[in-house]
């Protein structure tokens, strides 16, 4: 695509004076990137030419543009981003910056080319063995997906600041997507499960439909392009069918109308590869059953003719039960606006229409951008602003989250999740993500209302904090005079919170306790759940290290006001405990015949290094003792990473091991009636299977010594501190023999 296209396809709206800025720009980007190229051997500046062309077919205004064309020309070449607003203005220059700053961190292209670097020095370095490289791109890969939610964090911030900079970001990585099939296999995976994971959602969330449906059909083809192709080929295979049947309808639709004096356009609906896969998924069905296969579009000047068109069709054909939707009235969270029918055409089968306004349309098709397009030569109006306002709302946790993980997990938690309208007892409607809970509620309400809440009404009944809130929910709060918050509220695995907002709030509120008294109970609680895992000794002075705390002490404040998770801490014990000699730990587990086999020694006597403490489906190596066989470790086990003696590792694989491991448990608690019951219930729920089972009542106290056949340490403690929450329990922990 050359420059004089781009300049073709700009809006009408354009100046000669936009237009040659942005051919300017075109000459820039040219000249600083020279001869730079892609992975597909094209220009590099071939890139950029086609964000600006998606960037224009949004009509967005020509400094987006501009910066489109420039987006990393700073990161890249030699021009300063001073060059950058020498030339082009403070608004490009706003821009530029604002998306360089998103793509320090790798991106699509420039992670390829690091990758492939990295690649060419190991393969030049002597003495590094393809065990060695698979434990290399082990921690390559780890380390992509830290940096990746660290990019995304600031994706996210800079959206709450500029909502242009993401749709430059957009327009990067759709073009990045479409041209996806040059990189190796590996990494169009993972390009393609982040894009199906945070960009789909985003733009889903930004109303971006047109964006949207090409983020996950792009995705969908390289993440399962089996599916994909049969899917393609159905499509294919009944076009020439289809089509003619979807002519003959949209005529005798307009006919009709137009005998009812509504002005109306018809066409059919895009047929998208990954919507028909995930409806087929969520209705069980075959391709041929899939309603929406066969549908239709009907646009008409005002909202009145949508419901005059919507009494029409439903004259003239048969509504099917449940399947009419009126989106108009009541908008989706993004502002999607339509009426959605469906109906038993003259053929019997379904046909499913969707009505609405033009205005409608372009708001469907590009959500936040749309008021560029519809109402152009307008800066700002107050449905872009009501958008703003919204999207803000659902961040406003944004500035005290910072750690990446978690501020990309509240953002699945709050922004990309379906959402729910519940009603405050005087009939005010507060929206709050799927599985939102009466806490989370309560948060939004008020901050000083979570604090207080004690409980729950939910339509006049009494309820439990964990309950899942659906819409059409009236709830009120129970709070107490005075009091904060309480700890287990923090607890993922008790699921009374669900959203980040209030798990920020919640954390701010403990942070602002005394430090002493956060130390104590973090130390508590890594003391307490030490000795319900039975786990030995453990270096606090490492742990917190692998966490990158400077002392202890900073650990246990982190546990004690929930900056970070019981349960992640849980998942290092095993990593810091010291061994005796080199590499080889001093106990490990002993495992029976066939649960690992080492490739090329057969009978070899291996056991489970307790350093790591690798599980079956964990990427193993082994290590050859002398004497006692082999210790099986992760392929990323520090220890591993760090041996010299290279020849006595061994490539092994699980054989066919059994899925969990027997770990002896013991209950005590007051007795009652449905004690053994309740424990049963939430063994049972956590698909915990529990072999042997031993009740001893000593006056008032049940003691259970319990067999649970459990796959890991987390779904140990999950299912302790489940336990431990029961009325009536006073300790659930797990008893080594001897």
């Amino acid at each position: 695509m050359s420059s004089e296209q781009l300049l073709k396809i700009l809006p009408e709206r354009y100046t000669p004076a936009d237009r040659e800025i942005i051919e300017r720009a075109f000459r820039l980007a040219k000249a600083a990137h020279g001869d730079q190229k892609r992975e597909s051997g094209e220009p590099y500046t071939s890139h950029c030419l086609e964000v600006g062309k998606i960037l224009a077919e949004m009509r967005v205004p020509p400094p987006v543009i501009v910066a489109g064309l420039l987006h990393d020309i700073v990161e890249d070449t030699d021009v300063t981003l001073e060059d950058v607003r020498r030339d082009f203005g403070e608004e490009v220059a706003t821009l530029v910056d604002g998306v360089t700053k998103l793509i320090q961190l790798p991106r699509v292209s420039r992670v390829g080319q690091e990758e492939s670097i990295l690649e060419e020095e190991v393969e030049e370095t002597p003495g590094i063995s393809p065990i060695d490289w698979e434990e290399i791109t082990s921690l390559k890969r780890q380390r992509h997906y830290d940096l990746s939610a660290e990019t995304w964090r600031k994706t996210f911030l800079a959206m709450g600041e500029d909502i242009r900079v993401v749709l430059i970001k957009f327009a990067d990585r759709l073009h990045n997507m479409r041209t996806l099939r040059h990189l190796p296999g590996s990494r169009r995976q993972r390009i393609a499960q982040e894009t199906l994971d945070l960009y789909a959602p985003l733009a889903n969330r930004l109303g971006i439909w047109q964006m949207k449906w090409e983020f996950e059909d792009l995705a969908f083809r390289y993440l399962d392009p089996a599916k994909y192709r049969e899917i393609a080929n159905q499509l294919a295979e009944t076009r020439a069918a289809r089509e003619k049947e979807l002519n003959e309808i949209i005529g005798h639709l307009e006919t009709i109308l137009k005998k009812e004096g509504i002005q109306a356009v018809v066409d059919g609906r895009p047929k998208h590869i990954y919507s028909i896969f995930r409806k087929m998924q969520r209705k069980g069905l075959p391709f041929e059953m899939i309603s929406d296969v066969r549908g239709v579009r009907v646009y008409v000047p005002t909202v009145s003719d949508c419901y005059a068109t919507l009494g029409v069709i439903h004259t003239h054909w048969r509504p099917r039960p449940n399947e009419f939707d009126d989106y108009i009235a009541a908008p989706k969270d993004n502002f999607y606006q339509s009426l959605h029918t469906s109906v038993s055409y003259d053929d019997g089968k379904t046909l499913e229409v969707q009505i609405r306004t033009q205005e409608m349309h372009q708001n469907a098709e590009y959500g936040i951008a749309a008021h560029w397009r519809y109402k152009e030569g307008i800066p700002q109006d107050e449905d872009y602003e009501r958008r703003i306002r919204y999207l803000r709302q659902l961040m406003e946790w944004r500035l005290d989250v910072e750690d990446a993980e978690e501020f990309v997990d509240g953002m699945k938690s709050d922004v990309f999740k379906d959402r729910v309208y519940v009603f405050t007892p005087r009939g005010d409607i507060i929206d709050l993500p799927a599985g939102a809970t009466p806490i989370d509620f309560a948060f939004h309400i008020h901050t000083d209302i979570g604090y207080r809440c004690r409980g729950a009404k939910v339509n006049g009944k009494l309820t439990a904090l964990g309950t899942e809130l659906k819409t059409g929910n009236q709830v009120e709060i129970l709070t107490a005079k005075r009091g904060g918050p309480s700890r287990d509220w923090l607890n993922p695995h008790l699921g009374l919170v669900k959203t980040q907002r209030a798990r920020s709030k919640i954390k701010r509120w403990f942070k602002r306790q005394d430090r002493e008294k956060n130390i104590q109970h973090g130390k508590t609680l890594l003391e307490k759940e030490l000795h319900r895992l039975g786990v030995g000794d453990i270096n606090i002075d490492e742990l917190a290290q692998q966490f990158e705390y400077k002392s202890s002490e900073d650990l246990f404040e982190a546990l004690g006001c929930g900056d970070i998770q019981l349960g992640k801490v849980v998942n290092q014990f095993s990593l810091v405990e010291e061994e005796k000699e080199e590499v080889v730990p001093l106990e490990a587990e002993a495992l029976s015949e066939g649960d690992v086999q080492v490739l090329g020694l057969k009978g070899l006597l291996t056991r489970l290094a307790r350093c790591c403490n690798p599980a079956p489906g964990d990427e193993i190596i082994g290590y050859i003792t002398r004497g006692r066989g082999a210790t099986i470790h992760k392929r990323d086990c520090p220890n591993i990473l760090n041996i010299r003696d290279k020849e006595r590792l061994a490539k092994v694989s699980w054989g066919e091991p059994e899925s969990t491991y027997a770990v002896s448990v013991r209950v005590t608690a007051y007795d009652r009636d449905g004690l053994m019951r309740d424990v049963s219930t939430v063994i049972a729920e956590e698909a915990i299977n529990m072999p042997r089972v031993m009740v001893e009542v000593q006056g008032n106290l049940a003691i259970f010594d319990l067999t649970l056949n459990v796959r890991n340490v987390a779904q140990l403690s999950k299912v302790l501190t489940r336990i431990e929450s029961l009325t009536n329990v006073m300790e659930a922990h797990r008893v080594r023999p001897g």
